[in-house]
């Protein structure tokens, strides 16, 4: 099933999440908008603010304010890639130059905190204490998984838990608060709310080890990015951690030079990679991580947006871009 087909029961709140971003964006600061209109207009996934709506839909709410915080929850999401392009020296993402090529760093980090502002604004004209401690709570720790990941790149002897720490407060993070804040709004149940976090922490974690498989098994076009970036900056992602493991004596040697200097022949090293079980294994923690996701949501009453959001996990792990 392909994405279009999965969000189709909630295609008329995407439109309308889509008007919110528009209206919100809107600055009388040039290069706000220019920058905004940039990186929206770069399309993407959108998977957080439609898991928000979904799991919102779901638990019956019929109110409007799921179309107000899936927006902020994508601002959120474009604040850290605009910081993280910048970090990590990116220059090309989702098919097309980073912000950062385009208009410079300052302009790129200076616009990220805009969106992070705006967000919290947004926020409050839901007037959800709640809601807002959710995501304020999920900002703090996608700072610290960002602070984390610094301190693993180059480090050659990262294990896999402290990986999927990582994982879980840069990436998981975001699609869990997404998920419980859309069950907050329908007023869910204590049960409920707790599921959907669940939900939404597995389901991350399964699209960040996806794209783990991807950065060494896709290609540039159909990724929308540099396939091997993570290896250039050094990022000790799971298939490297598992070569590091399982690997011959020359297999890891050649990935820990490649991680401590970040220049490697990348073929060499995908070499590597594909002499191992890497791929497969990291395939396999995604669907393991699908799996708790499609669990989570067992008790929820029986829709079409259910079908969607269980679909969502065979979508997370078998996706190849």
């Amino acid at each position: 099933m392909n994405l279009p087909d999965l969000i189709a029961p909630i295609a008329d709140d995407m439109k309308s999440v889509d008007a919110v971003i528009r209206d919100r964006l809107d600055s009388e600061v040039v290069l706000i908008r220019t920058i905004g209109d940039y990186i929206i207009g770069a399309g993407g996934k959108r998977m957080r603010p439609a898991l928000l709506l979904m799991i919102a839909r779901a638990l019956g709410y019929e109110g409007t304010h799921h179309h107000t915080l899936a927006a902020v929850v994508e601002f959120i999401h474009t604040a850290t890639l605009l910081h993280d392009d910048v970090v990590d020296e990116s220059d090309l993402r989702r098919g097309r130059q980073t912000a950062n090529a385009v208009f410079g760093n300052a302009a790129s980090v200076l616009v990220g905190d805009y969106l992070y502002s705006r967000a919290f604004e947004m926020m409050v004209d839901v007037d959800s204490m709640r809601v807002m401690a959710i995501l304020s709570q999920a900002t703090t720790v996608i700072a610290e998984g960002e602070v984390l990941q610094l301190l693993n790149v180059h480090d050659p002897d990262v294990s896999q838990e402290r990986y999927l720490q990582v994982v879980r407060y840069k990436t998981a993070k975001l699609f869990e608060a997404a998920a419980q804040v859309g069950a907050v709004l329908a007023g869910a149940t204590p049960e409920q709310e707790e599921a959907a976090a669940a939900y939404g922490r597995h389901i991350g974690t399964a699209f960040q080890l996806v794209d783990d498989v991807l950065d060494y098994s896709g290609d540039a076009q159909a990724l929308g990015k540099n396939v091997g970036d993570d290896l250039r900056e050094g990022k000790p992602t799971l298939p490297l951690i598992r070569v590091m493991e399982v690997g011959t004596s020359e297999q890891r040697e050649l990935i820990r030079k490649a991680i401590e200097t970040g220049d490697a022949d990348f073929a060499a090293v995908a070499a590597a990679i594909n002499g191992t079980d890497a791929l497969a294994h990291a395939r396999e923690a995604a669907r393991a991580e699908a799996d708790k996701a499609r669990n989570a949501l067992a008790d929820y009453p029986v829709s079409t947006y259910r079908k969607s959001l269980l679909d969502f996990c065979a979508f997370a792990v078998n996706r190849d871009r």
